[in-house]
Order: C-alpha cells, then sequence, then structure tokens
C-alpha cells in the first residue's frame, strides 16, 4: 500500500505522514529532506542553489546524510526551494524515490509531487494545506528566533517557487483528498487523515 502525502511547508504534511506510517506499520520517506541534502551539500561546496549545474552535481550523497539535524533548519529549506526547481535535480533523486515507493509492503512518502509524479499510481492520497499566516505562525512558535513577518515572506516565497516551477510544480492531485490542518489540533488533523485514507482504500477495493 503506497499513500502519498503532499503540501506546502509548515501545513502539517510530515508530522501527519509519520502518523500514518505508525498506524498502517509502513516505512516512511520525507522526500523534502532530499532536496535539503542537495540544498546544503551545494552550500557547503561553496556553490550557487540557482545554477542547475552545481545543484545536479550535489545529488549524489550518501543516505546517512539524510540524518543530519541540520537538514531540519529554516536554512536547509529554503536551499531546498531552490535546487527543487531544476529539472536535472529533480530527475537526478525521481528513481530514488520511486524505489522507496514501491518496495514491498508499501510505504508513506510526504512531499510536493508524490500524488502527481513519484507516484501517481499511489492507494490514498492526501494534499494537506493550512493558511499562510498559520503556518508562519506554527514556525514561529516552533521557536524559530526570525520575526514572524520574516518568516511569513519566506513561506510566500518558498509557496511561489514550489508552485511555479516549470517541472513537477505543487498541486493537488486530482484524486487526491484536501485536509486544511489550519484549524485544527495534531490529533484532530491525524484522525481526519487516517478516515481519509480509509475512505479511499475501500473506495479503491
Amino acid at each position: 500500500m503506497i499513500i502519498a502525502v503532499d503540501g506546502p511547508a509548515a501545513s502539517g504534511k510530515g508530522t501527519i505522514a509519520r502518523a500514518l506510517a505508525a498506524h498502517y506499520h509502513l516505512p516512511h520517506l520525507d522526500t523534502g529532506l532530499l532536496y535539503r541534502a542537495v540544498g546544503s551539500g551545494v552550500a557547503r561546496n561553496g556553490a550557487d542553489p540557482d545554477n542547475e549545474a552545481d545543484a545536479a552535481a550535489a545529488c549524489a550523497f550518501p543516505d546517512t546524510m539524510l540524518d543530519d539535524p541540520e537538514l531540519r533548519s529554516e536554512a536547509a529549506g529554503t536551499l531546498a526551494s531552490r535546487v527543487s526547481r531544476h529539472p536535472l535535480v529533480r530527475a537526478a533523486l525521481l528513481e530514488r524515490q520511486r524505489a522507496f515507493a514501491s518496495q514491498p509492503g508499501g510505504a508513506v512518502l510526504d512531499g510536493r509531487d508524490i500524488g502527481t509524479v513519484i507516484a501517481p499510481e499511489a492507494d490514498a492520497k492526501l494534499f494537506v494545506t493550512a493558511s499562510a499566516d498559520i503556518r508562519a505562525r506554527r514556525r514561529h512558535l516552533q521557536g524559530q528566533s526570525r520575526p514572524y513577518d520574516i518568516i511569513l515572506a519566506d513561506i510566500l516565497a518558498r509557496d511561489t517557487r514550489d508552485s511555479g516551477r516549470s517541472t513537477a510544480p505543487l498541486r493537488q492531485a486530482k484524486d487526491a483528498a484536501l485536509l486544511d490542518t489550519s484549524n485544527l489540533t495534531i490529533d484532530a488533523a491525524v484522525r481526519k487523515a487516517i478516515a481519509l485514507v480509509e475512505e479511499q482504500l475501500k473506495r479503491n477495493r
């Protein structure tokens, strides 16, 4: 069983994907970490994340790099959004993600193009979203040292980059269930996510 969870930054998709993986006893991949690893690699090389060749050169990183806590930083998130616009980068990481999705028993993957590009055949798809204001406030409450206005501007800029790129833009798959977490607690969002997945599984049986 493959479950695809897509959505913009700070929407709650990662938390929901991890909860779904635990509920259904499936392995989970935060595909955004792959792009964060590429972006961080570009930065460590002193290269330009907006240059496609520089970004593509950083795609051959070891899986152990995904355990680096630095990849969870806002700086790494911004770098990820910048390198993810490059077709060569997306092509380089495509099979890595598809191999994870197609492993025996299935998997849960979260990102921005799982239901549309990586696993369009997924058994269940969710598009998790929330208002930009709510998402910025969540980041601010998570201990971000930057002012709220700066966080909000960064989220809006990332939304524009992610939805406007020519290759695999952020968008809701036609057969994905929409889950707006703006006014939901974490527990309520997880319960709703499980219910939506169950509805899709029953419909697809």
